[in-house]
């Protein structure tokens, strides 16, 4: 981390932050023309390059304002079959490598909401980041003979969310080839949710109720928090040691092990999806950390929905094997859940419930038997293979309404988030469901 060159401040006035968009969209701008004067020269040019340059001018000025914009970036690079893949690789390292700021900012923050330094309230305290992200960076620090990790909110990022989602709209609305409409309704939903991530109270609460409810599950790991260490911008809890999932396959684990840690986080979905109804919604590889003993450890709360009974069951009941459902009942589902609506003509209506279906029973493949092995790159190829052929199809592309209930967008975000996270450590695990899905 110490590598990584550190920022003296952050652009927190509106004006300020405004300028970096414009700068990124000039850049991008000009990474155009320059490619399209290449082009004439030689009409077989690729977009790879483009997509480089334009990745590498985007991310540095996100990675620059932090926050939502970063978020976004960060939130794309898992939607493996949305973005190019120089894309998808510059912006994961929002997952885990922001730059982070300098210590007289982290200073600033500690006397803002405690009135103290850090070195008062700890015996020892970082003054590196040992990680940095999109709305937070982590420092080390230790009081009587404890270790704990220590997460102190950007500057300015709580204030900035809704101007900056307008602000990121063109990036995305160009990188996501989405309608106008599907982007509305997308945003207002990433909005709601990173607002709940930049309240830092929040989420220790949400943190200690679900660490609680998911206590009794084998080889899951959770930090304890401290409420009285802790304030709306800056959250203390247990340091845990292990590795990213990433350094940890770089050990060459067995396959026992890569399946008793695929297990492990499938349980904890499980059982906060169909039991809490309300689900970890950020399942990125930097938020959790592998321990000796083949445990997996949960170490961010931040991004959590909260299922509504409705959408729970109109959705869930798609993925049934058989779907043995009454049209009737089926077509309510496809109207409360918003994939189709009174709006769409008699053959879209046709359309998008084959479609949907298509969908949600691909989704729900690894529920239709009792094991389902992860490891087969067969399956993800069939989603992105599915992805683009319907993104290309007429009928859809010329859709003018958003698509699906909103609440749709987090559970299936957090559903391929798990399902590339078993893919990665190529596991194979028992698919347990609810009784009434079998």
């Amino acid at each position: 981390m110490d590598k990584i060159k550190e920022q003296e401040n952050i652009p927190t006035s509106k004006v300020q932050r405004a300028s970096k968009f414009i700068s990124a969209g000039a850049k991008v701008g000009g990474n155009y023309v320059k490619h399209y004067a290449k082009k004439m020269v030689n009409p077989s040019l690729t977009k790879d390059d483009l997509h480089t340059s334009n990745a590498a001018d985007i991310y540095s000025s996100l990675s620059e304002l932090k926050g939502s914009a970063l978020k976004v970036a960060q939130m794309m690079s898992m939607d493996k079959n949305i973005l190019p893949r120089a894309y998808q690789d510059k912006f994961i390292m929002a997952q885990y490598s922001a730059p982070p700021l300098s210590y007289p900012l982290v200073v600033r923050t500690f006397q803002k909401y405690f009135g103290t330094l850090p070195e008062a309230m700890f015996d020892t305290f970082t003054k590196s980041a040992v990680n940095a992200a999109s709305i937070g960076q982590v420092h080390r620090a230790t009081k009587d003979g404890k270790d704990f990790a220590v997460k102190i909110q950007y500057p300015g990022v709580a204030d900035s969310v809704s101007s900056d989602l307008k602000m990121v709209r063109p990036f995305a609305y160009r990188l996501l080839n989405m309608n106008e409409q599907e982007l509305d309704h997308y945003m207002d939903e990433v909005e709601e949710k990173l607002l709940e991530e930049t309240d830092y109270e929040l989420e220790v609460i949400r943190s200690k109720e679900i660490s609680a409810a998911c206590s009794h599950i084998a080889h899951l790991k959770f930090p304890n928090y401290y409420p009285e260490l802790s304030s709306e911008r800056i959250i203390t809890m247990d340091w845990l040691e292990g590795r990213h999932i990433k350094e940890w396959l770089e050990t060459n684990p067995s396959q026992e092990d890569r399946n008793q840690i695929g297990q492990a986080l499938w349980d904890f979905y499980h059982h906060q999806v169909h039991n809490l109804k309300q689900v970890h919604a950020d399942p990125h590889p930097g938020n959790f950390i592998i321990q000796d003993g083949v445990n997996l450890g949960i170490i961010d709360f931040g991004c959590v929905k909260v299922i509504p009974e409705d959408f729970y069951h109109g959705y869930f009941s798609l993925i049934k094997k058989d779907l043995l459902i009454k049209e009737e009942e089926l077509n309510q589902i496809f109207f409360d859940l918003g994939f189709v609506s009174n709006k769409d003509t008699l053959e879209e209506q046709v359309y998008f419930k084959s479609v949907f279906k298509e969908m949600i029973s691909l989704l729900g493949e690894p529920f239709h038997a009792e094991e389902f092995d992860f490891a087969e790159d067969a399956y993800f190829n069939k989603i992105f293979t599915m992805g683009d052929r319907i993104s290309n199809d007429r009928m859809f592309k010329k859709s003018k309404q958003a698509r699906g209930s909103r609440h749709g967008l987090y559970i299936n975000r957090t559903y391929f988030g798990i399902y590339n996270l078993l893919n990665q450590l190529g596991a194979k695990i028992r698919t347990t469901k609810p009784d009434w899905l079998k």
